[in-house]
Protein backbone atom coordinates (compact mmCIF):
# COMPACT_ATOMS: atom_id res chain seq x y z
CA UNK A 1 0.00 0.00 0.00
CA UNK A 2 1.39 3.39 -0.99
CA UNK A 3 1.96 5.66 2.03
CA UNK A 4 -0.46 8.58 2.09
CA UNK A 5 1.35 11.90 2.38
CA UNK A 6 -0.26 15.26 2.96
CA UNK A 7 0.52 18.73 4.31
CA UNK A 8 -1.23 20.54 7.16
CA UNK A 9 -0.66 24.17 8.15
CA UNK A 10 -1.33 26.17 11.32
CA UNK A 11 -0.53 29.76 12.26
CA UNK A 12 0.05 31.86 15.36
CA UNK A 13 0.51 35.57 16.04
CA UNK A 14 2.50 37.60 18.54
CA UNK A 15 1.05 39.74 21.33
CA UNK A 16 1.58 42.86 19.20
CA UNK A 17 -0.77 41.66 16.46
CA UNK A 18 -3.84 43.96 16.36
CA UNK A 19 -6.35 41.18 17.08
CA UNK A 20 -4.27 40.02 20.02
CA UNK A 21 -3.98 43.56 21.37
CA UNK A 22 -7.78 43.56 21.45
CA UNK A 23 -7.93 40.14 23.16
CA UNK A 24 -5.42 41.22 25.80
CA UNK A 25 -7.28 44.44 26.58
CA UNK A 26 -10.56 42.55 26.95
CA UNK A 27 -9.00 39.94 29.22
CA UNK A 28 -7.11 42.56 31.26
CA UNK A 29 -10.42 44.28 32.01
CA UNK A 30 -11.95 40.91 32.91
CA UNK A 31 -9.05 40.09 35.23
CA UNK A 32 -9.33 43.40 37.09
CA UNK A 33 -13.06 42.95 37.63
CA UNK A 34 -12.65 39.36 38.83
CA UNK A 35 -9.84 40.51 41.12
CA UNK A 36 -12.30 42.87 42.83
CA UNK A 37 -15.47 40.77 42.51
CA UNK A 38 -14.98 37.17 41.46
CA UNK A 39 -18.65 36.83 40.56
CA UNK A 40 -18.49 39.64 38.00
CA UNK A 41 -20.40 38.99 34.80
CA UNK A 42 -18.33 40.30 31.92
CA UNK A 43 -18.65 40.30 28.15
CA UNK A 44 -16.20 42.91 26.84
CA UNK A 45 -15.19 43.47 23.22
CA UNK A 46 -12.35 45.69 22.01
CA UNK A 47 -11.56 47.27 18.65
CA UNK A 48 -8.19 48.89 17.99
CA UNK A 49 -7.21 50.99 15.00
CA UNK A 50 -4.89 53.91 14.26
CA UNK A 51 -4.76 56.03 17.41
CA UNK A 52 -7.91 54.55 18.94
CA UNK A 53 -9.11 51.76 21.24
CA UNK A 54 -12.88 51.26 21.47
CA UNK A 55 -14.13 49.10 24.35
CA UNK A 56 -17.77 47.97 24.49
CA UNK A 57 -19.78 45.30 26.21
CA UNK A 58 -21.97 44.21 29.08
CA UNK A 59 -20.80 44.09 32.70
CA UNK A 60 -22.50 43.41 36.02
CA UNK A 61 -20.11 43.78 38.95
CA UNK A 62 -19.40 45.25 42.36
CA UNK A 63 -15.95 46.22 41.15
CA UNK A 64 -14.70 49.24 39.26
CA UNK A 65 -12.19 49.39 36.46
CA UNK A 66 -10.43 52.39 34.96
CA UNK A 67 -10.72 51.29 31.34
CA UNK A 68 -8.46 54.02 29.98
CA UNK A 69 -5.67 53.11 32.41
CA UNK A 70 -5.91 49.39 31.65
CA UNK A 71 -5.90 49.99 27.90
CA UNK A 72 -2.80 52.17 28.09
CA UNK A 73 -0.90 49.87 30.46
CA UNK A 74 -1.73 46.81 28.36
CA UNK A 75 -0.56 48.47 25.15
CA UNK A 76 2.62 49.67 26.89
CA UNK A 77 3.35 46.19 28.24
CA UNK A 78 2.90 44.70 24.77
CA UNK A 79 5.64 47.00 23.49
CA UNK A 80 4.05 49.94 21.71
CA UNK A 81 6.20 52.42 23.64
CA UNK A 82 8.97 53.31 21.20
CA UNK A 83 9.72 56.66 19.53
CA UNK A 84 7.74 57.09 16.33
CA UNK A 85 5.26 54.38 17.27
CA UNK A 86 1.99 54.80 15.39
CA UNK A 87 0.02 53.28 18.29
CA UNK A 88 1.93 54.88 21.17
CA UNK A 89 0.29 53.83 24.42
CA UNK A 90 0.10 57.29 25.97
CA UNK A 91 -1.40 59.00 22.92
CA UNK A 92 -4.17 56.67 21.82
CA UNK A 93 -7.77 57.71 22.35
CA UNK A 94 -9.88 55.39 24.49
CA UNK A 95 -13.65 55.25 23.93
CA UNK A 96 -15.83 53.22 26.29
CA UNK A 97 -19.40 51.97 25.79
CA UNK A 98 -20.14 49.48 28.57
CA UNK A 99 -23.57 48.84 30.04
CA UNK A 100 -25.19 46.36 32.42
CA UNK A 101 -25.92 42.76 31.43
CA UNK A 102 -29.50 42.09 30.35
CA UNK A 103 -31.67 40.97 33.30
CA UNK A 104 -33.33 38.49 30.93
CA UNK A 105 -30.01 36.63 30.67
CA UNK A 106 -29.45 36.82 34.43
CA UNK A 107 -32.78 35.04 35.04
CA UNK A 108 -31.44 31.92 33.36
CA UNK A 109 -27.85 32.09 34.55
CA UNK A 110 -27.97 33.23 38.19
CA UNK A 111 -28.23 30.68 40.96
CA UNK A 112 -31.27 31.57 43.09
CA UNK A 113 -34.40 30.13 44.72
CA UNK A 114 -32.98 26.58 44.72
CA UNK A 115 -32.24 26.88 40.99
CA UNK A 116 -28.73 25.86 40.03
CA UNK A 117 -26.59 28.04 37.80
CA UNK A 118 -27.45 27.63 34.14
CA UNK A 119 -25.28 28.03 31.06
CA UNK A 120 -24.64 31.65 30.11
CA UNK A 121 -25.72 31.00 26.53
CA UNK A 122 -26.58 28.24 24.12
CA UNK A 123 -23.71 26.90 22.07
CA UNK A 124 -21.42 24.05 21.17
CA UNK A 125 -17.82 23.56 22.27
CA UNK A 126 -15.12 21.20 21.05
CA UNK A 127 -12.09 19.87 22.85
CA UNK A 128 -9.26 18.08 21.08
CA UNK A 129 -6.10 16.17 21.91
CA UNK A 130 -3.61 14.11 19.92
CA UNK A 131 -0.42 12.32 20.89
CA UNK A 132 1.83 14.15 18.38
CA UNK A 133 3.51 16.25 21.11
CA UNK A 134 4.19 15.98 24.84
CA UNK A 135 1.41 18.52 25.47
CA UNK A 136 -1.00 16.41 23.39
CA UNK A 137 -1.45 19.24 20.91
CA UNK A 138 -1.21 19.02 17.11
CA UNK A 139 2.35 19.54 15.88
CA UNK A 140 1.66 22.45 13.47
CA UNK A 141 0.08 24.74 16.10
CA UNK A 142 2.57 23.54 18.73
CA UNK A 143 5.50 24.91 16.72
CA UNK A 144 3.62 27.94 15.38
CA UNK A 145 3.01 29.11 18.97
CA UNK A 146 6.57 28.44 20.02
CA UNK A 147 7.95 30.40 17.10
CA UNK A 148 5.65 33.32 17.92
CA UNK A 149 6.72 33.28 21.56
CA UNK A 150 10.37 33.14 20.56
CA UNK A 151 9.84 36.07 18.19
CA UNK A 152 8.56 38.10 21.14
CA UNK A 153 11.40 36.86 23.34
CA UNK A 154 14.21 37.97 21.01
CA UNK A 155 12.55 41.38 20.82
CA UNK A 156 12.08 41.82 24.57
CA UNK A 157 15.56 40.56 25.47
CA UNK A 158 17.21 42.73 22.84
CA UNK A 159 18.66 39.75 20.99
CA UNK A 160 17.26 41.29 17.81
CA UNK A 161 16.81 44.92 18.78
CA UNK A 162 15.20 45.96 15.52
CA UNK A 163 12.12 43.74 15.95
CA UNK A 164 8.79 45.46 16.63
CA UNK A 165 5.76 43.95 18.43
CA UNK A 166 3.56 42.86 15.49
CA UNK A 167 4.32 39.46 14.00
CA UNK A 168 2.95 36.20 12.63
CA UNK A 169 4.21 32.65 12.24
CA UNK A 170 3.02 29.72 10.15
CA UNK A 171 4.13 26.09 10.09
CA UNK A 172 3.36 23.49 7.42
CA UNK A 173 3.95 19.88 8.49
CA UNK A 174 4.25 16.91 6.16
CA UNK A 175 2.41 13.79 7.35
CA UNK A 176 2.78 10.22 6.22
CA UNK A 177 -0.05 7.86 7.16
CA UNK A 178 -1.13 10.31 9.86
CA UNK A 179 2.33 10.69 11.42
CA UNK A 180 4.27 13.98 11.20
CA UNK A 181 7.63 13.35 9.50
CA UNK A 182 9.07 16.79 8.70
CA UNK A 183 8.34 20.49 8.56
CA UNK A 184 7.85 21.47 4.95
CA UNK A 185 7.48 25.25 5.25
CA UNK A 186 7.98 27.94 7.89
CA UNK A 187 6.64 31.46 7.43
CA UNK A 188 7.65 34.27 9.79
CA UNK A 189 6.59 37.87 9.32
CA UNK A 190 7.84 40.45 11.81
CA UNK A 191 7.45 44.19 12.08
CA UNK A 192 10.88 45.86 12.13
CA UNK A 193 12.81 49.10 12.16
CA UNK A 194 13.28 50.72 8.76
CA UNK A 195 17.08 50.68 8.97
CA UNK A 196 17.57 46.90 8.83
CA UNK A 197 18.04 44.98 5.58
CA UNK A 198 15.87 42.14 4.34
CA UNK A 199 18.83 39.73 4.19
CA UNK A 200 19.76 40.48 7.80
CA UNK A 201 16.21 39.84 8.97
CA UNK A 202 16.01 36.54 7.13
CA UNK A 203 19.31 35.23 8.46
CA UNK A 204 18.64 36.46 12.00
CA UNK A 205 15.16 34.93 12.19
CA UNK A 206 16.35 31.53 10.98
CA UNK A 207 19.30 31.48 13.40
CA UNK A 208 17.71 33.11 16.45
CA UNK A 209 14.04 32.19 16.19
CA UNK A 210 13.62 29.03 14.13
CA UNK A 211 16.64 26.93 15.06
CA UNK A 212 16.35 27.35 18.85
CA UNK A 213 12.70 26.17 18.66
CA UNK A 214 12.42 23.49 15.97
CA UNK A 215 14.46 20.26 16.27
CA UNK A 216 17.07 19.90 13.56
CA UNK A 217 15.65 16.53 12.51
CA UNK A 218 12.35 18.19 11.55
CA UNK A 219 14.10 20.75 9.33
CA UNK A 220 14.55 18.46 6.36
CA UNK A 221 14.54 20.46 3.14
CA UNK A 222 12.34 23.04 4.86
CA UNK A 223 11.37 26.13 2.87
CA UNK A 224 11.57 29.50 4.64
CA UNK A 225 9.50 32.57 3.88
CA UNK A 226 10.77 35.32 6.18
CA UNK A 227 8.99 38.66 5.69
CA UNK A 228 8.03 37.48 2.21
CA UNK A 229 6.85 40.91 1.02
CA UNK A 230 10.35 42.25 1.75
CA UNK A 231 9.21 45.01 4.12
CA UNK A 232 7.13 45.19 7.32
CA UNK A 233 7.80 48.61 8.86
CA UNK A 234 4.19 49.75 9.24
CA UNK A 235 2.39 47.31 11.52
CA UNK A 236 0.09 47.02 14.49
CA UNK A 237 -3.29 48.78 14.54
CA UNK A 238 -2.08 51.35 12.01
CA UNK A 239 -1.80 48.62 9.42
CA UNK A 240 -4.77 46.48 10.41
CA UNK A 241 -7.80 46.98 12.64
CA UNK A 242 -7.87 44.52 15.54
CA UNK A 243 -10.94 42.89 17.07
CA UNK A 244 -11.51 40.70 20.10
CA UNK A 245 -12.21 37.09 19.16
CA UNK A 246 -10.92 37.14 15.58
CA UNK A 247 -8.17 34.58 16.18
CA UNK A 248 -10.26 31.64 17.44
CA UNK A 249 -8.31 29.03 15.45
CA UNK A 250 -5.00 30.41 16.72
CA UNK A 251 -6.49 30.23 20.23
CA UNK A 252 -7.45 26.56 19.91
CA UNK A 253 -5.97 23.79 17.75
CA UNK A 254 -4.75 25.49 14.61
CA UNK A 255 -7.53 24.16 12.40
CA UNK A 256 -7.35 20.52 13.47
CA UNK A 257 -10.51 19.16 15.03
CA UNK A 258 -13.64 21.32 15.02
CA UNK A 259 -14.61 24.68 16.47
CA UNK A 260 -17.98 25.75 17.86
CA UNK A 261 -17.51 29.37 16.76
CA UNK A 262 -17.41 31.14 20.13
CA UNK A 263 -14.37 33.15 21.20
CA UNK A 264 -12.91 33.23 24.72
CA UNK A 265 -11.39 36.61 25.54
CA UNK A 266 -13.39 39.17 27.48
CA UNK A 267 -15.86 36.57 28.77
CA UNK A 268 -16.19 35.54 32.40
CA UNK A 269 -16.40 31.80 33.19
CA UNK A 270 -20.21 31.74 33.37
CA UNK A 271 -20.03 31.90 29.58
CA UNK A 272 -19.70 28.27 28.50
CA UNK A 273 -18.01 29.43 25.30
CA UNK A 274 -14.99 29.79 27.56
CA UNK A 275 -15.39 27.52 30.59
CA UNK A 276 -16.85 24.51 28.77
CA UNK A 277 -14.22 24.82 26.02
CA UNK A 278 -11.55 24.59 28.70
CA UNK A 279 -13.32 21.64 30.30
CA UNK A 280 -13.75 19.73 27.08
CA UNK A 281 -10.04 20.15 26.25
CA UNK A 282 -9.32 18.75 29.73
CA UNK A 283 -11.53 15.76 29.01
CA UNK A 284 -10.04 15.04 25.58
CA UNK A 285 -6.50 15.39 26.91
CA UNK A 286 -7.15 12.98 29.77
CA UNK A 287 -8.70 10.45 27.38
CA UNK A 288 -5.56 10.46 25.22
CA UNK A 289 -3.26 10.49 28.25
CA UNK A 290 -5.15 7.47 29.61
CA UNK A 291 -4.38 5.53 26.43
CA UNK A 292 -8.05 5.22 25.48
CA UNK A 293 -7.28 6.79 22.08
CA UNK A 294 -4.37 8.38 20.24
CA UNK A 295 -6.59 11.19 18.99
CA UNK A 296 -9.82 12.45 20.52
CA UNK A 297 -12.39 15.14 19.94
CA UNK A 298 -15.21 15.75 22.40
CA UNK A 299 -18.21 18.01 21.81
CA UNK A 300 -20.48 19.53 24.45
CA UNK A 301 -23.61 21.59 23.75
CA UNK A 302 -25.71 23.72 26.11
CA UNK A 303 -29.01 25.58 26.22
CA UNK A 304 -29.07 28.99 27.87
CA UNK A 305 -30.17 28.81 31.49
CA UNK A 306 -29.93 25.00 31.63
CA UNK A 307 -27.21 23.42 33.76
CA UNK A 308 -26.73 20.00 32.18
CA UNK A 309 -25.37 19.81 28.64
CA UNK A 310 -27.88 18.83 25.99
CA UNK A 311 -25.37 16.55 24.28
CA UNK A 312 -21.98 14.89 24.68
CA UNK A 313 -20.16 13.40 21.68
CA UNK A 314 -16.84 11.55 21.35
CA UNK A 315 -14.89 11.00 18.13
CA UNK A 316 -11.58 9.13 18.30
CA UNK A 317 -11.05 8.97 14.52
CA UNK A 318 -10.63 5.21 14.73
CA UNK A 319 -7.69 5.42 17.15
CA UNK A 320 -9.60 4.19 20.21
CA UNK A 321 -8.44 1.19 22.24
CA UNK A 322 -11.85 0.72 23.89
CA UNK A 323 -15.36 1.17 22.54
CA UNK A 324 -16.28 4.83 21.99
CA UNK A 325 -19.59 4.32 23.77
CA UNK A 326 -17.67 3.26 26.88
CA UNK A 327 -15.55 6.41 26.63
CA UNK A 328 -18.67 8.55 26.28
CA UNK A 329 -20.27 6.92 29.32
CA UNK A 330 -17.03 7.33 31.28
CA UNK A 331 -17.11 11.09 30.66
CA UNK A 332 -20.48 11.35 32.38
CA UNK A 333 -19.29 9.13 35.22
CA UNK A 334 -16.04 11.01 35.87
CA UNK A 335 -16.79 14.66 35.05
CA UNK A 336 -19.51 17.02 36.29
CA UNK A 337 -20.36 19.15 33.25
CA UNK A 338 -22.66 21.70 34.88
CA UNK A 339 -21.29 25.26 34.53
CA UNK A 340 -20.90 25.92 38.27
CA UNK A 341 -19.15 22.58 38.75
CA UNK A 342 -16.79 23.29 35.85
CA UNK A 343 -15.92 26.72 37.27
CA UNK A 344 -15.17 25.25 40.69
CA UNK A 345 -13.30 22.22 39.37
CA UNK A 346 -11.00 24.27 37.12
CA UNK A 347 -10.75 27.12 39.67
CA UNK A 348 -11.73 29.73 37.11
CA UNK A 349 -12.84 32.57 39.40
CA UNK A 350 -9.32 33.99 39.41
CA UNK A 351 -7.65 36.81 37.44
CA UNK A 352 -5.77 34.43 35.12
CA UNK A 353 -7.17 35.30 31.74
CA UNK A 354 -4.78 37.93 30.32
CA UNK A 355 -2.14 35.21 30.23
CA UNK A 356 -4.38 32.93 28.17
CA UNK A 357 -5.09 35.55 25.53
CA UNK A 358 -1.82 35.10 23.62
CA UNK A 359 0.06 32.01 22.37
CA UNK A 360 -2.90 29.67 22.74
CA UNK A 361 -5.35 28.71 25.44
CA UNK A 362 -4.26 25.08 25.25
CA UNK A 363 -1.03 23.12 25.43
CA UNK A 364 0.39 25.37 28.16
CA UNK A 365 2.11 23.64 31.09
CA UNK A 366 1.69 26.61 33.44
CA UNK A 367 0.03 26.89 36.85
CA UNK A 368 -2.94 28.96 35.68
CA UNK A 369 -3.91 26.42 33.01
CA UNK A 370 -5.70 23.93 35.25
CA UNK A 371 -7.52 22.41 32.28
CA UNK A 372 -4.21 21.04 31.01
CA UNK A 373 -3.78 18.70 33.97
CA UNK A 374 -3.98 14.95 33.29
CA UNK A 375 -5.20 14.12 36.78
CA UNK A 376 -8.20 11.98 35.77
CA UNK A 377 -6.38 9.27 33.83
CA UNK A 378 -6.88 6.58 36.46
CA UNK A 379 -10.55 7.52 36.93
CA UNK A 380 -11.22 7.20 33.21
CA UNK A 381 -9.41 3.89 32.93
CA UNK A 382 -11.44 2.52 35.83
CA UNK A 383 -14.67 3.82 34.35
CA UNK A 384 -14.10 1.94 31.07
CA UNK A 385 -13.12 -1.26 32.91
CA UNK A 386 -9.33 -1.22 32.56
Amino acid sequence: MTPKKYLFTSESVTEGHPDKIADQISDSILDELIRQDKYSRVAVETLVTTGLAFVAGEVTTNGYVDVQHIVRETVKDIGYDFVGCSFYYDNIGVVTAIHEQSPDIAIGVDERNNKEQGAGDQGLMFGYAIDETDTLMPLPIYYAHRLARRLAEVRKKGILDYIRPDGKTQVTVEYENGTPIRIDTIVVSTMHKETVSFDSIRDDIIENVVKPVVPEGMLDGTRYFINPTGRFVIGGPRADTGLTGRKIIVDTYGGQGSHGGGCFSGKDPSKVDRSASYMVRHIAKNIVAAGLARQCEVQLAYAIGVAEPVSVMVNTYGTNTVDEEKIENAISDVFDLRPKAIIEYLDLLRPIFRKTSVYGHFGREEEEFTWEKTNRVDDLRTAVGL
